[in-house]
């Protein structure tokens, strides 16, 4: 499952899951529909997130099940919104 890009999202104090994949879209610099581990790094940049190159690398390990160097399914899209709830303290709520 590719990630889809439609529109400019910014985080905010909440949002669905879906607006957090059109958010981290924005970084999918080479438009493959994946997210690599220098494009989440971009990411946690813009959230002014300290040490973005570590959690970015603890991203991966975790989010990253079929060790392709890139978040690119349903599965692992869930890890990469769990790992952000639980670690980056992001509020994101399923989709109603």
């Amino acid at each position: 499952m590719a990630i889809m890009c439609c529109f400019k999202v910014q985080p905010s104090e909440e949002m669905t899951v879906d607006e957090f994949k059109a958010w981290l879209c924005q970084f999918d610099e080479d438009h493959d529909g994946r997210i690599s581990r220098e494009e989440l790094k971009e990411a946690l940049q813009s959230l002014r997130i300290w040490f973005r190159w570590w959690k970015a690398r603890q991203v991966m390990k975790e989010a990253d099940s079929d060790h392709t160097v890139h978040v690119d399914n349903a599965k692992e899209i869930a890890k990469l919104v769990s790992y952000a709830q639980q670690h980056l303290h992001m509020k994101i709520y399923n989709n109603w």
